[in-house]
């Protein structure tokens, strides 16, 4: 839905089980219509797509993209972002790292996406502009030496050259302007801003600019524009809260060198302050939020540096002796604290600050996708706890 005349705000349907197409329209069909009827009852209401592989190809076979568009228009609905980061099922079932697979070293990456930028320009209203966000290059313990994290490096921005000249010519051809938003993560190749800048300077413009001249007959900078154009960065509030990276410095930091933000994805990651008194209790509400579906990595920053432990049984384990933890698991944006834990709803806070002074991203998602795994206690209907979290974030924006 249109917050102003030019940001939109919606949350990511991958909150909903979709393995294949026929399960994700269901989905859509149960939720969707009584959702937009308590958040935007009068004006249209915007989707944050999620598709798997599967689905994907299946919404291409029998008019089945034709029947879709026939059902968002009949409830007054569209589509402006997808979630491309996922290729396989999302729900009920070991995700952990294979959220990664397969990944931008991969032809089954570059193919499943442009399948997607190809559906989404045919749902995406004219005179809007579309991203989907996606992984970041890959997963860092799949590449044990420099040597092929730079090789993950080099093929990655040689396939993701190849969506710029795809994105390239859907604009051209239909008037569209899309993005692919590049979403870092602690343990993805690319975790915080400092990695984005480097990757941008070190491989994908080295790389992807003279491929576009090649191909396209343009300039230098002609092709640097194109790419910073198309290659935009998703900015998880709950993965840069992990990074411990405050956001107007990272806002900063991409704007000084031209990287755009092309979607803000609005989550909370969970925060552990610990103290002295309450140490058993604090574990104990912890160990609440280990389950085995997601990869929920845990940040400490030591010295200056971040230090990352690859999933919060690490740490549930070792009970070492810390001060402050943040553990990816991403909870309602509504909640400020849950027993003794808190949450990142802060970093939340100054992000909406922030946005009131800058135009930053034109797209905001909310993504909150572990309703199944939350702590019973934290478990309500899952309409009702979209609805709030969406009248929370209008409330405050």
């Amino acid at each position: 839905m249109h917050i102003s005349t030019t940001t939109q705000l919606t949350y990511c349907t991958n909150i909903h089980p979709g393995s294949n197409w026929e399960s994700t329209f269901n989905s859509l069909k149960e939720y969707v219509p009584g959702i937009k009827a308590k958040v935007s009852p009068d004006r249209p209401f915007g989707l944050g797509l999620r598709l798997s592989n599967k689905a994907s190809e299946e919404l291409d076979e029998e008019g089945h993209l034709m029947e879709f568009k026939e059902w968002l228009t009949q409830h007054d609905l569209y589509v402006f972002t997808m979630n491309g980061f996922p290729y396989g099922n999302f729900h009920d079932e070991r995700v952990k790292e294979e959220v990664h697979a397969p990944d931008w070293t991969t032809r089954e990456r570059v193919t499943y996406t442009k399948r997607l930028f190809e559906q989404l320009v045919e749902l995406l209203p004219s005179g809007m502009s579309g991203g989907i966000s996606t992984s970041p290059v890959s997963y860092k313990y799949w590449h044990a030496s420099e040597e092929l994290k730079k090789k993950a490096f080099e093929t990655g921005a040689e396939h993701l050259a190849e969506i710029v000249l795809q994105l390239g010519n859907l604009e051209s051809t239909t008037g569209k302007y899309l993005h692919l938003d590049i979403e870092p993560e602690p343990d993805g190749l690319l975790e915080n801003s400092e990695e984005v800048v480097h990757f941008f300077a070190e491989y994908l413009l080295p790389i992807a600019i003279p491929l576009l001249q090649d191909r396209i007959g343009i300039t230098a900078d002609e092709a640097e524009g194109l790419i910073k154009k198309h290659i935009t960065v998703c900015y998880d509030i709950c993965h840069f809260s992990l990074a411990y990276e405050e956001p107007e410095y990272t806002f900063q930091k991409f704007a000084d060198i031209g990287i755009q933000i092309g979607k803000i994805q609005v989550s909370a990651a969970l925060k552990i302050l610990f103290d002295e008194e309450n140490q058993d209790a604090i574990w104990a509400s912890l160990a609440r939020f280990d389950e085995p579906t997601y990869l929920h990595q845990v940040t400490e920053k030591k010295d200056g540096k971040v230090k990352t432990y690859n999933d919060l049984p690490i740490v549930l384990e070792q009970k070492n002796d810390f001060t402050e933890l943040r553990a990816h698991f991403h909870v309602p944006i509504f909640l400020e604290r849950f027993d003794t834990l808190y949450s990142t709803q802060d970093h939340i806070l100054k992000v909406i600050d922030y946005l009131k002074k800058h135009a930053v991203s034109k797209h905001l998602e909310i993504e909150t996708y572990t309703w199944d795994v939350l702590p019973k206690a934290l478990k309500r209907e899952l309409s009702e706890s979209i609805i709030r979290e969406i009248n929370w974030l209008k409330d405050r924006l």
